[in-house]
């Protein structure tokens, strides 16, 4: 028997400086979605929070990358967040945001309680300082050369070139990413979490009470608690965020990370009223889904903070996922390398269930795993469309073809009968099984496998060819098969709910409770439905359109990030002079026989007409480049190349990614035109 009574459940607050991506889902929504449902579904008492983390430096960077506001910046974010979110179906009972007046109120209150208590350390250090920018630089803010990797965009937190944590004093040649100076180090005030002092209490509540936390999450805490903490600073010098309401504070807000979960308490209360009892009663137990990046901060950091305040009961357990990458490469908001919910959406609409389902049976829950387009397409075909949508549509195609739509008596059982039947409470328990211990991955699996047993069931049993002989025996079969449907309308829906809704109109039945699923879910002369395909087919032209967008992401940043290939030694003016360049038109080009990058061109360069071998066959077709002018090098010493004497060579400006275009004049001119 539970201790609890009633469960709260957060989500990690995704920043509001991009949307949400397949990485956030996988890591945090999914499972915490398919769990509420799950909880829901058994009449548990539940609150599922969320809200947009709209504080710290990410937000002002993009702010000033783009000319905004930052407050129109969380607003623009927020907005497709929350509504991403909606038509996903994660079914947030409330989703709040870290700038409302209700959450400042709340963060300034939780803060001033710690403060009078005596709770903070306040501690004057060195800092940098951007004199002409007039302000103190987060570590976001500072730029430099890594000392480990020479990297010279690294960041005063952390080198993304080699993944080194960093201080902003480590970097070499350290700049201000604002005004591009050399910033100085000034003195400023800021207060200190003493995170060493609630040490003795976290080895014990983490590492004696909780093993049962995922060995994940125990190992990073473990290793965290075993290298000994020290005071954190809470307060940051920033002009967003929340003012840190002590006198002798102006221009500092709460650090991001102080202020962030405080956003899970705030949310509540705008929720309800009654939110003290899902905060702070013992019969209550919190569950915070989380991404492995945000461990320490959930496991540590904000159980000190709680544990200071005094008043307020903490996690039960924090099942923190892996990270998802995509197509073998890291997730990364700044390179655009993601699949964006808002877009995956538009471009596949009614699809919601489709990458719940391809996230949740790729959920990295031990390791990091990989999305990839052709997955994706595979689970979709061969398992919901082969498996679950094939059994589903040959069940009720036959009660149609055969009873009219109605649910048929069932006869006598058999063996199989009743072997198949007591199949659905033991699929039942497992499926509670895992997702009691977060095995969500798992739990899946084995709701998928009663629709295997459906498609086993009709495969074994052949009601198509029985119908000619016995009528009765056929009427058994499809009730079981019905039956079966049913149960899955209910066992799927904490993973499908676009699915299970699906399913029970094709059903004509109300909605099954978690502990009311039954063999004997739909009785005898029950109307069902004309059914439609419950998934379709996604083809091969849809998926390399999704492949050929991640192509064109990963072209665009290697241009943009392409460094210029070093200047060759210095040549004198004479030098230069010998080289004679000139405007030709080709008049004739065809490919050369057993090549795959040659082309035979013949240009008139205003002199002679002369025959040039050229590389460019990968990239510009013989028809397409009749009469385009192009510069020549007329005096190169001729080269025989598959018996062709190339007289002089076409040049060519190479892109980032390989790609060859003509230097050409921007107007016509005459052909010998001399190139200077």
């Amino acid at each position: 028997m539970s201790k609890f009574n009633r469960t709260l459940v957060t989500t990690a607050l995704p920043y509001a400086n991009g949307p949400v991506h397949i990485g956030h889902l996988a890591g945090v929504y999914v499972p915490a979605d398919i769990y509420v449902r799950y909880l829901r579904m058994k009449g548990d008492d539940v609150l599922l929070i969320g809200g947009s983390d709209e504080h710290g430096v990410p937000i002002t960077i993009k702010a000033k990358k783009e000319g905004v506001s930052p407050q129109d910046v969380v607003d623009k974010y927020h907005n497709i967040i929350k509504d991403s979110f909606e038509k996903f179906g994660i079914s947030f009972d409330v989703y709040s945001r870290t700038s409302s007046k209700t959450h400042h109120e709340t963060a300034s209150e939780f803060f001033k309680t710690l403060h009078d208590k005596g709770e903070f350390i306040e501690k004057t250090s060195e800092q940098f300082y951007d004199a002409e920018a007039n302000q103190f630089l987060a570590d976001r803010y500072i730029t430099g050369t890594c000392p480990h990797c020479k990297n010279e965009k690294a960041y005063g937190d952390q080198c993304e070139s080699c993944g080194t944590s960093l201080n902003a004093t480590d970097l070499i040649d350290a700049r201000s990413a604002i005004t591009g100076n050399k910033p100085e180090l000034k003195e400023t005030k800021h207060w200190y979490l003493p995170l060493d002092k609630y040490e003795p209490y976290l080895k014990e509540w983490i590492l004696e009470e909780h093993k049962e936390w995922k060995p994940n999450v125990y190992g990073q805490c473990k290793s965290w608690l075993d290298n000994g903490l020290h005071p954190r600073a809470v307060t940051r010098d920033l002009d967003w965020g929340v003012p840190v309401p002590v006198e002798g504070a102006d221009g500092k807000v709460l650090y991001v990370w102080f202020d962030a979960p405080i956003g899970y308490i705030s949310a509540t209360k705008e929720h309800t009223p009654d939110w003290e009892k899902y905060w702070k009663a013992e019969d209550s137990r919190m569950i915070h889904f989380i991404g492995k990046d945000n461990i320490v901060f959930h496991c540590i950091i904000f159980p000190a903070m709680l544990k200071a305040e005094g008043s307020y009961i903490l996690p039960d357990n924090v099942p923190s996922n892996e990270f998802l990458n995509l197509e073998g490469d890291k997730i990364s908001t700044s390179r655009n390398w993601a699949v964006w919910l808002h877009e995956y959406l538009e471009e596949f609409p009614e699809k919601q269930d489709v990458l719940r389902y391809v996230l949740t049976a790729n959920a990295p829950e031990t390791k990091d795993n990989d999305f990839t387009w052709k997955d994706f397409q595979a689970r979709n075909n061969n398992e919901l469309v082969a498996i679950f949508g094939n059994f589903v549509n040959r069940a009720l195609v036959l009660t149609h073809k055969y009873f009219g739509g109605l649910v048929p008596e069932a006869g006598e059982l058999n063996d199989f009968d009743k072997e198949t039947l007591a199949q659905i409470p033991v699929l039942k328990a497992e499926i509670e099984k895992n997702l009691e211990t977060f095995h969500f991955r798992e739990a899946l699996k084995v709701a998928m496998n009663l629709a295997r047993l459906g498609n086993k069931y009709l495969a074994d049993t052949e009601p198509w060819k029985v119908i000619k002989t016995d009528e009765d025996r056929v009427k058994t079969i499809l009730n079981i098969s019905l039956q079966i449907s049913a149960n899955l309308s209910t066992l799927m829906e904490p993973f499908l709910p676009f699915t299970a809704e699906k399913l029970r109109g094709f059903l004509n039945m109300d909605r099954i409770e978690w502990a009311d699923v039954t063999a004997n879910a739909l009785p005898a002369g029950h109307q069902i439905n004309k059914p439609e395909l419950l998934f379709e087919k996604i083809e091969d032209e849809t998926i390399q359109a999704q492949v050929d967008k991640l192509e064109a992401t990963k072209v665009a940043n290697e241009l943009e990030n392409r460094v210029a290939t070093p200047v060759k030694e210095n040549i004198n003016f004479d030098d230069f002079m010998k080289m004679d360049v000139r405007v030709g038109t080709i008049t004739e080009a065809e490919k050369v026989a057993k090549t795959k990058k040659l082309l035979k061109l013949t240009v008139d360069t205003g002199v002679d007409t002369r025959t040039i071998v050229s590389g460019i066959a990968e990239h510009y077709k013989p028809e397409d480049i009749i009469g385009k002018q192009v510069s020549v090098l007329m005096n190169l010493e001729p080269r025989k190349l598959k018996g062709i004497e190339s007289q002089g060579m076409i040049l060519m400006a190479e892109d980032a990614d390989g790609k060859l275009a003509f230097v050409s004049p921007e107007q016509a001119v005459a052909a010998g035109s001399e190139v200077r």
